[in-house]
């Protein structure tokens, strides 16, 4: 009798779950796995269960480092391992990563396995580079396997020797390509239910509302366009993040939406549709894995104008389908931006460049694939005294 084998995911947030995870979840559901999502409660798990995924809240997770809590949920999560006997456990985020992979080990967990979104800690200072470093160091010694969606971290991790070459891959990161498809969207449709003209120029972004995102930088940029492209419209579209000591606060939001600097549309549940109402993408972050809403909006066919850091490298060739600019410079960003809204052959030949990127690179079957080789590679070297047998589906189709 063959058994399913027991898969784990484990976030911080039930939001990553569902908007970054839930596509990767349901083709693991389907390939025979038994699939189990774990993160902090939230109100996102209504939707794990209408995708048909399992859900497990951990008491005392915290997005942010708090000590305390970070120890109780470090215990809640051992007791939990224990408690269900998955087969693999998959970890995800800078903290759940570490808390998540020692856990897993010390629970005895059979296989471990550890996605790097992002080194984030390793762009602070001497101090906390060194803390950071050491901890990755130990949850890395824990893990049968390390993914990364950068080049360039995996070559940090692996120069560092905390990543084993023979135990790291890169996997890049992608999108539901049927699903970010320009082709899809009525483009006169949206801009008319956000009651937009044709003739107006759209810059969009995407993300939760904190500084670390560069809005700042983005907000400055929107005042130095709107002086002289008053036809031009700047969108906004995530949520607030309140529990982040960086958030972008109310009454900043108000007196910007107020002077009509920019045009703030929360959280939405239709982005996709939103990419396909812009002429421009922006994404002004200090620090990314490799950011999501980017291939998002490439695979809609979007010139991007992203900041010169680790991740945004991978999607943008600066001159060839967007524009890189430098961290925290608003002036830079106001340029690149006029320059792509001045000219509408160059933003339709970096899109189309964009589009053709996203279809060779991007796409999320890919990532799926090579996640569940591992899967299975692990799981069989293990056999012997983990499970029975194997249901190897084919995974990623659609």
């Amino acid at each position: 009798m063959r058994t399913m084998p027991k898969l784990a995911h484990l976030t911080t947030s039930d939001i990553s779950l569902v908007l970054l995870l839930g596509h990767q979840l349901q083709a693991y559901r389907d390939a025979g796995f038994d699939v189990t999502g774990i993160s902090a409660s939230g109100p996102w798990r209504e939707g794990l269960a209408a995708q048909g995924i399992r859900h497990l809240t951990i008491p005392a997770l915290r997005r942010s480092w708090a000590p305390v809590a970070d120890a109780r949920a470090f215990f809640n999560l051992v007791t939990l391992f224990r408690r269900e006997r998955f087969h693999i456990v998959h970890t995800h985020n800078p903290k759940t990563g570490v808390i998540g992979r020692l856990a897993a080990r010390l629970a005895g967990t059979p296989v471990v396995v550890n996605t790097v979104h992002g080194l984030y800690g390793t762009d602070g200072g001497a101090t906390r580079r060194a803390m950071y470093l050491t901890l990755e160091r130990l949850a890395a010694a824990c893990s049968d396997f390390e993914f990364c969606q950068s080049r360039e971290d995996l070559a940090m991790l692996r120069a560092l020797r905390i990543a084993d070459p023979d135990r790291s891959m890169y996997i890049g990161n992608g999108v539901d390509l049927s699903v970010f498809d320009p082709a899809a969207v009525d483009r006169g449709a949206v801009r008319a239910s956000l009651g937009i003209e044709e003739s107006t120029v759209v810059v969009g972004a995407v993300g939760r509302l904190v500084w670390e995102k560069g809005l700042r930088e983005i907000f400055d940029a929107a005042e130095r366009i709107r002086a002289s492209r008053p036809d031009v419209q700047v969108l906004v579209i995530g949520p607030p993040d309140d529990g982040k000591p960086d958030a972008v606060s109310q009454a900043t939001i108000a007196d910007l939406e107020h002077r009509g600097v920019i045009r703030f549309l929360g959280l939405r549940h239709d982005v996709r549709d939103l990419y396909g109402a812009m002429d421009v993408y922006v994404l002004a972050s200090y620090r990314e894995g490799f950011p999501r809403s980017a291939v998002e909006a490439a695979a809609m066919g979007l010139p991007l104008v992203l900041t010169d850091i680790r991740g945004c490298r991978e999607v943008v060739t600066d001159g060839q389908n967007g524009f890189l600019v430098p961290a925290r410079d608003a002036g830079a960003l106001a340029g690149a931006l006029l320059r792509l809204i001045a000219d509408p052959q160059m933003r339709r030949r970096f899109g189309e460049a964009n589009r053709r990127k996203a279809l060779e690179a991007f796409d999320e079957r890919r990532i799926i694939e090579q996640i569940a080789r591992v899967y299975h590679m692990l799981l069989a070297e293990k056999r012997g005294r983990t499970i029975d047998g194997l249901n190897q589906k084919s995974v990623g189709g659609r």
